[in-house]
């Protein structure tokens, strides 16, 4: 029974079925600031991490596209302009907030994606649908990370890729000291002044710390069954990008 199970919610170990009611309210709480705080917090250098994703996604016209956990849009708005008409983008969070906040960005720049609320574990698509799946920043949030990444596999078409976005290890052992500081003692700080919410990103934080690390999650792909698994260091591992194939 899921009520005797239990998972981590940051450092934090809660009911399973409460984990993403505890997730959605996070995310409701910081999505009119989300964008700004990614600014703040990595000093703009999220954009050179996403646009990175997108140089290696290498999206062709007609694909088709599912960005997860996309929330406000900005990986969904560049594969738009990469499909063109002939291609579809599916923007999808298991946030209805954060899907808002995505679907008034991209209105707002005159693009038009297709969105649906839901939970990655249970991907509501046929077999064999897409050509490419992204998740940025949203893995860690996932409750069953398994059965999320098998579910992304079976929607994927034979050939498509899954690219997987997410903070990791820091491979610069002495500056982990430094990022630990950072990460406990400011973006709290900065969670308070600019979302008026500091115990959100003591929850960032806590979640990055109990996320798998590089190794960990590439084994954890080609135990599901992606083939090609490999990943990219970015920032010193700060992130790292995952890529696997379903062949």
């Amino acid at each position: 029974m899921d009520n005797d199970k239990t998972t981590h919610f940051g450092y934090e170990q809660v009911p399973v079925n409460e984990k993403v009611k505890k997730v959605r309210h996070v995310f409701d709480s910081v999505a009119s600031k989300y964008d700004i705080m990614n600014d703040f917090m990595s000093m703009g250098i999220h954009r050179i991490w996403k646009k990175m994703t997108l140089d290696i996604a290498n999206v062709k016209k007609g694909q088709k596209v599912l960005d997860l956990a996309g929330g406000t849009g900005d990986l969904a708005l560049q594969f738009s302009k990469q499909v063109g008409s002939s291609g579809q983008v599916i923007l999808a969070d298991i946030n209805d907030s954060m899907l808002e906040v995505g679907r008034e960005r991209l209105l707002n720049q005159g693009v038009v994606v297709d969105y649906t609320q839901l939970n990655a574990e249970i991907l509501p698509f046929a077999d064999n649908t897409f050509d490419l799946i992204t998740i940025a920043f949203g893995l860690r949030n996932v409750t069953d990370k398994d059965k999320a990444l098998a579910s992304m596999l079976r929607v994927l078409k034979p050939g498509g890729r899954l690219l997987v976005l997410e903070f990791s290890e820091l491979q610069v052992k002495p500056l982990r000291p430094v990022y630990d500081w950072y990460s406990f003692n400011i973006l709290p700080v900065l969670g308070k002044v600019v979302a008026n919410d500091s115990e959100s990103y003591k929850y960032l934080a806590e979640s990055i710390r109990m996320h798998p690390n590089q190794e960990t999650l590439k084994q954890m792909m080609q135990t599901v069954g992606f083939e090609r698994c490999e990943y990219y260091n970015l920032s010193a591992g700060l992130v790292a990008l995952h890529s696997g194939f379903k062949l």
